[in-house]
């Protein structure tokens, strides 16, 4: 089949090329005329937070996106809010925010509704602003509008913040800037790995088209579901790395055919049969390590998950079609200098860290675990938290309307719980007031440690839905509001309506992502489980070897052990944060280390096939185990680290984000993908391989009838005559 995709392509290249264009050109006027829509929306299906939020849906409707605030604010020295001209000057400017297209309702904090909204001082305050659109349709240009209109504030000398939604729509972060320096990091490796501009060229040109497709739907895909703005960044870094990747080592490939003096087309072809094969069956595993998410039975986690996945198919697309046509079209330009299929003094480097590895197994074995459980200790004080807007960068619109908000209503008030109650008959007295079991519910409340303000109870008109806002003493970042949330459903409300039919549930931002970190911790196991799974079976039917698809199971938990230590000591503990753009520690949301589980698993299937099928092939061909680990890693050394620089730097480059979140995908997969292919693939590998012999390739017959026999390196043309193995486990092997 791939042989076949491959001549198919070769043929035709420019129809190839031209179809690729007019999908690139289709992909980008689509989202052009549709939009990138993202979405911060979660939603838990089944937990008690969502309950809450679904009955009091139902029950008080409101706007779509709800209440965004609009932070007003003068200094300590000006005059007060509460005074005649600053006060005549805010309603003028809310007068003005009513008639922007898109807002319905803007409560000041003059009207009775909004007596809540200033502050003790008068120097703070915030407009609530209704909108008649979703929190993932608030544009930047809904944001300008609004702030355009409180002009009339600002005059009076009245500092104006949009909050919320409002806020969120014009700091979504821009990855250009990390992009292009990826992309530049990534020209300087491949131009120094291939000795040719043109051929450095190519690995871009791949990963940019890919990206050009994937990130557009991704964004078309918006519009159907909720897709956070972090997983379009995900996509990108891992679309990106995996593309140039992938088109490294069929580049190589093509590079090694033409300089053994195969024909263009020929060698064009037999790329696609052999490196493309094996890049394929690296990139279904990342797609199925990501496909574990789906367990965690979130759909958040089915956003982040299917945001790297079409980045991964896409480049799959790319290498298997676009790349044997663009070889066809530039092979002469591509074909190396030297005749040889490799430079003379290339492999010595990684060829001397070979036998140095073969020479002495156990101490540099001994050394990498080491090494890698030092990185790996941070890890054990893991706790899943949330971030909220005080994470932001400092002068962020999100920032500075949290801080406002913070200093003038107390922390809590950027993150109110919502108790919600339904009675089993209708409450009695004007809005349920009077009512004894609502008189119980408040007074419990307001005595609960932990809580700062609790409104007065609202009664739906069916008279048995009552709402509290609770304000919590803390930020909702902050553990003690998790904890607060803990104990209301478990001790407070339980004990002051046991008895009575009420059902209540606690909802609200800090709820919710408390109810998100439970639900992950819960499923992680289960996903951790498939994905461990997954990654053995494939490559038990790569290598048909069980104690090869053991060792790099435990491998790959070292190396993603040591990526959570890092991640830990960096983000949890704040060591070095600050060499980061982040002014301290900040929390680590329970979805980053489930998704960098799956991701880095997917991703380590890349160097451990490439350098697995190198050392089955020099075993077949000699039987000797040791000068077959020497050799393989001596072959592919230079290739696996070239590709895993490319992907550290352009993983690192996202460190240029504002977005925490994003910084630590940046440093976990850089850091993962870093240790992996030098300590774990240079040193781990090949010295346990050294230490079990022929165990490695050990297969018990009845597991030999049951395997299909895969080859997933041979391109269908072998350098040399398959070795007879007759009566031992590699009658089985690859080829």
């Amino acid at each position: 089949m791939f042989t076949r995709v491959g001549r198919w392509c070769a043929r035709r290249p420019k129809r190839v090329v031209a179809a690729w264009l007019l999908l690139l050109a289709a992909a980008l006027t689509a989202v052009g005329l549709f939009g990138r829509v993202t979405s911060e929306d979660v939603s838990l299906p089944g937990s008690d937070s969502q309950a809450a939020r679904d009955i009091a849906d139902r029950a008080f409707p409101g706007p779509a996106s709800g209440r965004q605030p609009v932070l007003l604010h003068t200094a300590a020295t000006a005059a007060p809010l509460t005074a005649a001209e600053p006060a005549a000057a805010v309603r003028q400017a809310a007068s003005a925010v009513a008639a922007v297209p898109h807002v319905v309702a803007v409560t000041t904090p003059y009207d009775p509704a909004g007596a809540t909204a200033m502050s003790t001082d008068g120097h703070t305050a915030y407009l609530s602003v209704e909108l008649d659109v979703t929190g993932r349709e608030v544009t930047p240009e809904i944001t300008s509008a609004v702030l355009a209109a409180a002009a009339p504030a600002r005059a009076a000398g009245i500092e104006v913040t949009p909050g919320g939604f409002l806020a969120a729509a014009v700091d979504k972060g821009n990855t250009g800037r990390s992009e292009a320096l990826g992309l530049g990091a990534a020209l300087v490796v491949l131009t120094l790995t291939l000795g040719s501009l043109v051929a450095a060229g190519l690995p871009l040109l791949a990963g940019v088209v890919g990206l050009g497709i994937a990130l557009p739907a991704l964004g078309l895909v918006g519009h159907l579901m909720d897709v956070p703005t972090a997983a379009e960044t995900i996509a990108a870094m891992i679309g990106l790395g995996v593309g140039i990747d992938y088109t490294l080592f069929g580049l190589t490939r093509f590079r090694e055919l033409r300089a053994a003096g195969v024909g263009i087309e020929d060698a064009a072809v037999r790329t696609t049969a052999g490196s493309g094969k094996s890049v394929a069956f690296a990139g279904s595993a990342v797609v199925a390590a990501l496909a574990g998410l789906a367990l965690g039975g979130l759909p958040l986690l089915y956003a982040l998950a299917l945001a790297p996945a079409i980045a991964v198919v896409t480049a799959l697309g790319v290498n298997l079609t676009l790349l044997p046509a663009v070889l066809v079209l530039l092979g002469g330009r591509l074909t190396p200098r030297t005749s040889a299929s490799a430079p003379a003094g290339r492999p010595r480097g990684w060829g001397r860290i070979a036998a140095l590895v073969a020479a002495r197994p156990w101490p540099l074995l001994l050394a990498g675990l080491a090494l890698l459980g030092v990185l790996a200790a941070p890890a054990l004080h893991l706790h899943l938290g949330q971030l909220d807007a005080g994470s932001k960068p400092g002068g962020s619109m999100s920032r500075t309307a949290y801080d406002r908000m913070a200093t003038a209503f107390g922390p809590g008030s950027n993150g109110v719980l919502q108790v919600v109650d339904i009675l089993p008959t209708p409450a009695q007295g004007a809005a349920g007031g009077a009512d004894p079991r609502l008189t119980a519910v408040t007074a419990a409340l307001r005595g609960t440690e932990g809580v700062a303000v609790v409104g007065p109870p609202a009664t739906a008109t069916d008279g048995r839905t009552v709402r509290w806002q609770v304000t919590p003493a803390t930020a909702p970042s902050d553990p003690a509001t998790t904890g607060l949330v803990h104990r209301l459903r478990s001790d407070v409300l339980p004990a002051v309506t046991a008895g009575s039919g009420q059902v209540l549930h606690v909802g609200g931002g800090p709820a919710s992502q408390a109810d998100l970190n439970a639900r992950i911790a819960e499923r992680m196991p289960l996903v951790v489980g498939f994905v461990l799974t997954v990654a053995g079976l494939l490559l038990l039917l790569a290598f048909r070897s069980p104690i090869v698809a053991a060792k790099a199971a435990v491998m790959n938990l070292v190396s993603v052990a040591a990526a959570y230590g890092v991640l830990t000591a960096v983000f949890q503990h704040g060591w070095g944060a600050r060499l980061i753009g982040l002014e301290g520690a900040v929390p680590i949301p329970g979805y980053v280390p489930l998704l960098m589980f799956a991701v880095l698993f997917g991703l380590s299937m890349d160097y451990e096939v490439f350098l697995l099928s190198a050392v089955r092939e020099a075993y077949l061909r000699e039987g000797d185990n040791r000068r077959a680990v020497v050799a393989g890693l001596a072959a592919t050394g230079r290739i696996i680290s070239s590709a895993a620089m490319i992907m550290v730097t352009v993983f690192a480059s996202y460190l240029l984000s504002d977005d925490p979140v994003v910084k630590m995908f940046g440093i976990g997969l850089a850091t993962a993908v870093a240790l992996d292919a030098t300590v774990v693939r240079g040193l781990l590998v090949p010295a346990t391989m050294v230490l079990l012999g022929a165990t490695n390739w050990w297969l018990p017959g009845w597991l030999d009838r049951l395997l299909p026999h895969v080859d997933i390196e041979g391109d269908g043309h072998p350098a040399h005559p398959a070795a007879d193995a007759e009566g031992t486990p590699l009658a089985a092997g690859i080829r």
